[in-house]
């Protein structure tokens, strides 16, 4: 009779303790999969990854960590726009929860791939003007974001390349003709430079043998200072837009701190890492159920001046010292 007794609390014991091991398993194995976010960008990884951890940061503060309970998918194009149509209807057949479009070109194909998906974008130019939302206080639709009007910035950075090299009459103005926004980036910044009476040499450049070809072409029309407009090639080559700027001994100005680090004289405008992080959040709060149509359109007020010094000075320029005192950060 004690046989059969522990027998059976035998039997109990090791079906209690199988159902403990699959019982985890098969909670587990019930768990809903993960949301996921789309990432689209017309540039490449590359130098990205202060605006990737920027974004990261976002989502972390709206309550959403990467790989425990949300999940990116990431489509660059690597500075070949013509391909975001066919990244972003990917995207939409995959179902991703949310699209976060970061860059021009990104946010116009993407608003074109879907009209239910919600999007968030960042963008350098004016949202309504590019017709990706009617109102930024009320953009309604699928679609929201963060604007920080670079192109104002733009015409601001003309104004520094006068004070830097006062003496030169013609100013260079680099642009990526396949930036749908270029044209009237550049008629605004020839304006700017109207008013300053200053020429802009407009050179085009959307490849990395394209960026070399322009600074050659800078330095045989001994052209001594050119502006960037933004782009997100631009963005991603920081190295080897800092880089051709010294060795062509051209002082360069472009938008995001990244490229005074990497050797530009001086960047001016918006923090992008600042954008990415609200994009984060927008991001997180979609996820949370939020509707883009509620979200207005932020836009970024914190602007940073940079100014590298040893630039300056292995090309001989002097820096004013009003611009210095009005620099967040300056490069020795």
């Amino acid at each position: 009779m004690l046989d059969l007794n522990r027998r059976g609390v035998i039997t109990l014991l090791c079906g209690a303790s199988a159902s403990s091991i699959l019982w985890p398993l098969a909670a587990r194995a019930q768990q809903p999969p993960l949301p996921v976010i789309g990432f689209l960008n017309g540039a490449s990884p590359d130098g990205y990854a202060p605006m990737l951890d920027a974004f990261h940061q976002g989502l972390k503060e709206a309550g959403y960590v990467v790989e425990q309970n949300v999940a990116i998918e990431y489509r660059w194009a690597n500075g070949q726009y013509d391909r975001l149509p066919a990244l972003a209807a990917d995207l939409v057949r995959r179902q991703v929860s949310v699209i976060a479009a970061t860059s021009t070109p990104a946010n116009l194909v993407a608003k074109a791939a879907t009209s239910t998906i919600p999007i968030v974008f960042t963008t350098g130019n004016d949202p309504v003007q590019l017709g990706l939302v009617p109102s930024l206080s009320r953009p309604g639709g699928n679609i929201t974001g963060v604007a920080s009007l670079a192109d104002e910035m733009t015409q601001k950075r003309v104004q520094l390349a006068h004070q830097l090299v006062p003496a030169s009459r013609v100013v260079g103005l680099l642009v990526n003709p396949k930036n749908p926004n270029f044209e009237t980036v550049t008629r605004d910044s020839q304006a700017a430079g109207v008013i300053l009476g200053l020429q802009l040499d407009i050179l085009r450049a959307g490849t990395e043998a394209e960026v070399e070809n322009a600074f050659t072409s800078l330095r045989q029309r001994q052209i001594g200072v050119v502006v960037l407009t933004g782009d997100a090639f631009f963005n991603s080559h920081s190295e080897l837009l800092g880089a051709a700027s010294i060795r062509h001994s051209v002082a360069a100005i472009y938008e995001y701190r990244q490229f005074a680090r990497a050797g530009g004289l001086i960047s001016y405008g918006a923090s992008i890492t600042d954008n990415y992080r609200l994009a984060g959040v927008y991001v997180g709060r979609i996820l949370k159920g939020e509707k883009p149509a509620d979200l207005p359109v932020q836009q970024s007020t914190k602007v940073e001046l940079i100014v590298n010094l040893k630039t300056a000075k292995a090309l001989g320029i002097d820096v004013p010292p009003a611009l210095l005192i009005r620099a967040e950060e300056v490069i020795e």
